[in-house]
C-alpha cells in the first residue's frame, strides 16, 4: 500500500480547540493541508470570532456528519446589554443604544432568560448562512436587501449565569444544533428592553466532545510538521460514543458489510430514529444501524468497514 493509499484509508475525528480570527473552513483546509487528506469536513460551523471545540471529520468519518452535526452543542457567551446590533453581534452596526448605564438586576436578568428555556421557536440573524430561495442570507443582507428569515424550533436544555458585571453576563448556553446564540443576545436584550447583544462566545462542547478532548489548532500544526499528529486522532466509533453499540462477530460483519440485515439483540437499546452503532469485536465501527421493530433485525444504513 502506498502513501497516498494509507491516508484514504485513514479514518477519524480529530477535535480542535479553534482560535478566535479563523472561519470553521480555514481551520478544516490547514487540517488536509497538514494531513495530505482531501476528505474532511467540519460538523457545526463557528464563526470567526467565535473559538473552541470544532469537530472535524476524516476520510470514510465524514460520512457521520449528519449525526455527529445534530449533537447538542454547549457555549459560553458574553453579552452586552444597553445595545443592539444587525448583526447581533459586535461586528455590526448599532440599532439601537442606550445613552444611560443599564438599570437591570441580575434576578431580572435571569428572569428574562427562563423565557428561552425549553423548545422555542427561534429566528436566525439575518446575516448568517441559512438560504432564503437559494442565496445566503448575509448576501443579501449586505447587500442591502429585506432578509426575512422564517422562525425554527429548537431547543435550549439549560441556560445559567456564570458571571454578573453589567453590562457584560456571561451565560452557560447549553442547546441544541442549529441554535444562534447571537439570536438569543438580541432577544433577552429585546426582552428586557434595554437591548443586548453577543460580544464573546466559546463553545466549550459540542456532542460527547469538551474543550478537554480538544488540541489547539497551533499544537497541531506543530505536530503536523513533526509528522506526529495521528497521536491526536479519535477513533470514528467514538464520535457517537453516547450511542448505544450492538457488538458483530465476524459473520454478521461481512453480512452488514454487503448491506444485509441482521438478528438485534434482544435487550437492544437505540436512540432516535431506532439507531445504534454496530461495531466489531475489535472495536472498529462496522456501520450505523436502525432497528426494524416489526421483524427485530437491524437494518445497515451507512457501512464504514470494508
Amino acid at each position: 500500500m502506498d502513501t497516498q493509499e494509507l491516508k484514504n484509508a485513514i479514518s477519524g475525528v480529530l477535535v480542535i480547540d479553534k482560535p478566535i480570527g479563523m472561519t470553521s473552513h480555514d481551520v478544516v483546509q490547514a487540517v488536509r493541508n497538514g494531513t495530505g487528506i482531501r476528505r474532511a469536513g467540519h460538523t457545526g460551523t463557528l464563526d470567526p470570532r467565535a473559538s473552541g471545540v470544532l469537530v472535524v471529520l476524516l476520510g470514510p468519518a465524514v460520512r457521520l456528519s449528519e449525526f455527529v452535526s445534530a449533537s447538542d452543542k454547549r457555549y459560553q457567551a458574553i453579552i452586552r446589554l444597553g445595545a443592539s446590533t444587525d448583526t447581533f453581534d459586535a461586528d455590526g452596526r448599532f440599532t439601537q443604544q442606550s445613552s444611560t448605564p443599564v438599570n437591570i438586576t441580575e434576578t431580572q436578568f435571569e428572569t428574562a432568560l427562563k423565557n428561552f428555556e425549553g423548545e422555542i421557536e427561534q429566528t436566525p440573524p439575518p446575516y448568517s448562512a441559512v438560504k432564503v430561495q437559494g442565496r445566503r442570507a448575509y448576501d443579501m443582507a449586505r447587500k442591502g436587501e429585506e432578509v426575512e428569515l422564517a422562525p425554527r424550533k429548537i431547543t435550549v436544555h439549560h441556560l445559567e449565569v456564570l458571571e454578573w458585571a453589567p453590562p457584560e453576563v456571561v451565560v452557560d448556553v447549553h442547546c441544541s444544533s442549529g441554535t444562534y446564540v447571537r439570536s438569543l443576545a438580541n432577544d433577552v436584550g429585546n426582552v428586557l428592553g434595554c437591548g443586548g447583544y453577543l460580544v464573546g462566545l466559546r463553545r466549550t462542547k459540542s456532542g460527547r466532545f469538551s474543550l478537554r478532548d480538544a488540541i489547539p489548532l497551533r499544537k497541531l500544526q506543530e505536530a503536523f510538521t513533526a509528522g506526529n499528529w495521528y497521536q491526536y486522532l479519535i477513533p470514528a466509533a467514538e464520535a457517537l460514543a453516547d450511542w448505544p453499540s450492538v457488538e458483530l462477530d465476524p459473520d454478521q460483519v461481512e453480512a452488514v458489510k454487503h448491506g444485509h440485515r441482521v438478528p438485534a439483540p434482544l435487550d437492544v437499546h437505540t436512540v432516535g430514529d431506532n439507531f445504534v452503532r454496530g461495531v466489531s469485536m475489535a472495536g472498529e465501527l462496522v456501520a450505523l444501524m436502525q432497528l426494524d421493530t416489526e421483524t427485530q433485525e437491524l437494518q445497515p444504513k451507512k457501512v464504514f468497514f470494508s
